[in-house]
């Protein structure tokens, strides 16, 4: 998953998870299992996360 959306503005559980997936910055990209807590993290930001199958 890439992040492509600021968190800046962003309610703070929304920061946090962002946080939780390892991005940090714009572009930031991260490899992760397919577990229903990750997927429970990323349909929290999906609006600001790009997700590759």
């Amino acid at each position: 998953m890439t992040l492509k959306r600021s968190v800046i503005g962003r309610p703070k559980n929304q920061v946090e998870t962002v946080k939780a997936l390892g991005l940090k910055k714009i572009g930031d990209s991260r490899e992760l299992a397919d577990t229903p807590a990750i997927r429970g993290m990323i349909k929290t930001v999906q609006h600001l996360v790009e997700v590759e199958a």
